[in-house]
């Protein structure tokens, strides 16, 4: 007997490609999709009637720095007066405000800033979402974010994933090599034993830390068994991304200029390109990532929302997904599997979420609309109309 039973589904498993499945029927045992195209009176503890509705995997938001204090209300004015992000980012603002916010908050206060930014994006259908550390910049902080991203867990009917971003600004005060060795040489093996994070990231970029400090990160990361991913090429091509390729990251984020050689070196490491077209809406760029080099060398492309206070206050994956296809040009499927599939992928949990195959998670959603396309079409009003989280609908 199955513990769950969906029938009268249209099924799009996300998994080959966006296409929909013959099969109407989904079984769950144990949190786990079990099987589909089960007869629909199949013995099961729970059937639910999907009544001909488009079932889709719970959608993964796979790089966002969702927690924080604060905000930077009066820096986006500045913004929109013509003031440039680096600019903004020498003078003691961007990120660096946002580490005063939260150097000053306590756990509990960044655990409940937090929360209504995971059901907002909870409620459109995200499941599973990476959540970054980086605004603490020193030890103390940077573990009481990490720390503080775990309390969440319990709190929301979502899959976390913990990120490690000691390196994602040099702290006012301190030389780039004097917190880059407390980077490496203080939190991150504090952070691989207390198991804080499964992954490290670095901002590797002019304004903040070099293709060689990339390297070293890596390496070190990679004797703790951690997982490693960079955000490279959003404001210059340092090369960061050829070699986080080439050290074996799991993705790439931001990309605005990276070049064939770069996306020829995230085709061979198999590596994920996640495009972030909020923080492009939100910083006015003009340059685009190149999404025709990553179709023509079949890079897996994904999408997320980049949250964050300073380039990407949006708090909504659905519209993400809108400029994705708007802004950048991508296709519905490549949106969809962008959201799903290669999401997953991203998080190097490609094997327990992202799409509807037995063994993996029984994390899905029940939308009424005539296709899933439909999601990239319209922007705005749209909700699933019921939520599955391991099983359970919630």
């Amino acid at each position: 007997m199955y513990d769950l039973l969906i029938k009268n589904a249209r099924l799009y498993p996300m998994h080959y490609d966006a296409g929909m499945l013959q099969a109407r029927t989904l079984a769950v045992t144990a949190g786990r999709i079990a099987a589909l195209d089960v007869p629909d009176r199949a013995p099961a503890k729970e059937v639910y009637d999907a009544a001909n509705r488009v079932v889709l995997p719970g959608f993964v938001d796979c790089h966002t720095h969702a927690l924080y204090a604060g905000n930077r209300m009066a820096e986006h004015s500045l913004k929109l007066r013509g003031t440039s992000y680096e600019e903004i980012a020498r003078a003691g603002g961007g990120i660096h405000t946002t580490v005063r916010a939260v150097r000053a908050a306590s756990e509990a206060q960044l655990v409940e800033e937090t929360l209504p930014r995971l059901q907002a994006l909870r409620d459109e259908g995200v499941t599973s979402i990476e959540i970054k550390s980086g605004y603490g910049l020193d030890t103390v902080n940077e573990l009481k974010m990490l720390r503080a991203i775990h309390q969440l867990r319990p709190r929301v009917n979502m899959d976390i994933a913990a990120t490690f971003l000691g390196a994602h600004a040099v702290p006012t005060g301190r030389t780039r090599e004097q917190y880059f060795s407390d980077v490496i040489e203080v939190m991150l093996p504090t952070v691989a034993r207390d198991k804080l994070a499964e992954a490290v990231d670095i901002f590797a970029e002019s304004i903040a830390f070099s293709v060689d400090e990339l390297r070293q990160l890596f390496m070190r990361a990679s004797r703790y068994g951690l997982k490693t991913r960079a955000h490279t090429d959003q404001l210059s091509n340092l090369g960061a991304t050829e070699a986080a390729a080439g050290l074996g990251a799991l993705s790439c984020d931001h990309l605005e200029y990276a070049n064939e050689e770069d996306v020829l070196a995230l085709a061979r490491a198999g590596s994920v390109a996640v495009l972030l077209p909020s923080a492009f809406y939100f910083l006015r760029q003009t340059r685009k990532p190149p999404v025709e080099l990553l179709r023509r060398h079949q890079v897996p492309m994904a999408i997320a929302t980049d949250l964050n206070p300073g380039t990407s206050p949006v708090v909504s994956l659905l519209a993400v997904m809108h400029m994705a296809a708007l802004l950048f040009g991508l296709t519905p499927d490549e949106v969809l599997l962008g959201v799903t599939r290669n999401a997953a992928k991203a998080l190097g949990r490609g094997d327990r979420i992202g799409s509807l195959m037995p063994g993996r998670h029984a994390d899905f959603t029940v939308w009424d609309i005539p296709a899933p396309e439909f999601l990239v079409y319209q922007l705005g009003g749209l909700k699933p109309a019921a939520i599955f989280f391991k099983g359970k609908r919630t």
